[in-house]
């Protein structure tokens, strides 16, 4: 079993994702722990608010949420119950056992899986310390509970079981520095039968990222009317070098009447496979931070998937592959529908950038709205000051016990 921890502090984003997932039928909630009500008679609104409460206990914690996923080998095949228990066990061992959480089962990628929502803000407003939680509370949970449910150890599991974005084991092909054929027929040994691709462009998307390129030729040329392929090694610059060989002259014999049979079988097997990405896309807009492509790719890289932008001779973006690594897929933007091409994406970067703007212009006036009323209290405070400080009005008037007394004037001759 393998334990992946994500901490964030937007609850709503991480619930709205295993919702999402739930409603397209690729999930289920199959638990609901420490909530009031049980768990069918639960809707969005009592699952979320049920974290907010708590959330707001502790608002100076930046990051009060917490999304687990337990992945497991992918020969196991665990029933609800058994993924409950495993779900409750963790939590209880991690320090969330007294914590409202939301276990989610899905089906939508290469291995069995199910995630974990929470938070870390407890009842009485003190947070969960989530400082190394993974060395040292997760790690040794992991273990028990592989002993305890006689689960596959994490262990000495293959590459093709870690969740990490790696390149495969064969290594990049460099011309000159080993046997030419014996390079290639590594790669095309471990990329044609392991990954699902369903086009020629698809198959040379993951085949350049080890220097290896798929070619028909031109049309005019005889390899491409006698239906023949050409298998080259590219250099740092991704261009041709040394002599092409033929597909034929592979033990293997990747010709394209091979490749268009497998890229039959794969358009089935795809459609599964999709899904990851699509979630994966639609997860990553959940920040408004990605403004751009770039930093969709760099975002994307943390889900295990490699993006790979193609563009005009003008430097213009006009599609968009995904290599996603962990279905072992080639997936084209376009085939995801809309939002997922190239200019869907970037419509979608466009609207993240008008969104921060409107904060910031929001946040612009609130500052010059606080400022304007500052300014009005200070005039209220001076004029309240210069009332009680100003000089009184002198009048003529005084008390008559407080005159001096006249001395009467004697006038000679009275």
């Amino acid at each position: 079993m393998v334990a992946v921890i994500k901490t964030s502090r937007s609850i709503n984003s991480i619930l709205n994702y295993n919702e999402n997932k739930v409603k397209e039928g690729v999930a289920e909630c199959i638990s609901a722990v420490n909530y009031p009500l049980e768990l069918e008679k639960l809707n969005f609104t009592h699952k979320l608010n049920r974290f907010l409460k708590l959330s707001s206990l502790n608002e100076n914690a930046k990051r009060n949420s917490v999304h687990i996923s337990l992945n497991f080998d992918s020969s196991e095949n665990h029933p609800k119950e058994k993924l409950i228990a495993i779900a409750d066990t963790y939590m209880e061992k991690i320090g969330f056992g007294k914590q409202p959480y939301l276990v989610y089962q899905h089906h939508d990628a290469g291995h069995p899986h199910c995630h974990i929502v929470t938070n870390n803000i407890q009842r009485d407003g003190k947070r969960i310390d989530l400082h190394l939680i993974g060395v040292k509370k997760s790690e040794p949970a992991r273990k028990e509970i592989e002993e305890l449910f006689g689960l596959v150890k994490a262990e000495g599991r293959e590459q093709k079981e870690d969740f990490s974005l790696k390149p495969i084991i064969v290594g990049r092909v460099q011309y000159g520095k080993a046997e030419s054929r014996k390079a290639i027929n590594s790669v095309l040994n471990k990329v044609l039968y392991d990954y699902k691709y369903s086009s020629l462009p698809e198959l040379n998307a993951i085949l350049n990222l080890y220097n290896v390129h798929a070619d028909r030729g031109t049309e005019e040329s005889r390899v491409f009317k006698n239906k023949g392929l050409l298998y080259k090694i590219l250099d740092q610059n991704s261009k041709p070098i040394g002599v092409p060989i033929k597909a034929s002259e592979f033990y293997s014999r990747p010709t394209l009447k091979f490749l268009e049979e497998k890229f039959r079988v794969n358009e089935t097997k795809k459609q599964y496979c999709k899904i990851h990405v699509r979630n994966a896309l639609r997860q990553a807009f959940f920040d408004e931070r990605i403004t751009s492509v770039d930093r969709l790719s760099e975002r994307l890289k943390d889900e295990a998937i490699h993006t790979i932008l193609r563009k005009s001779s003008e430097g213009k973006l006009y599609g968009i592959t995904f290599i996603d690594f962990k279905t072992q897929s080639v997936v084209n933007g376009s085939s995801l529908g809309k939002e997922s091409s190239a200019k869907g994406i970037q419509e979608s970067c466009a609207m993240n950038i008008l969104a921060i703007e409107k904060k910031y212009q929001k946040s612009n006036s609130e500052v010059l709205e606080n400022f304007q009323n500052i300014e009005s209290q200070e005039s209220v405070k001076e004029n309240l000051a210069d009332i009680l400080l100003r000089g009184e009005k002198i009048n003529d008037y005084v008390s008559k016990q407080f005159k001096l007394k006249k001395k009467k004037r004697l006038h000679k001759g009275i």
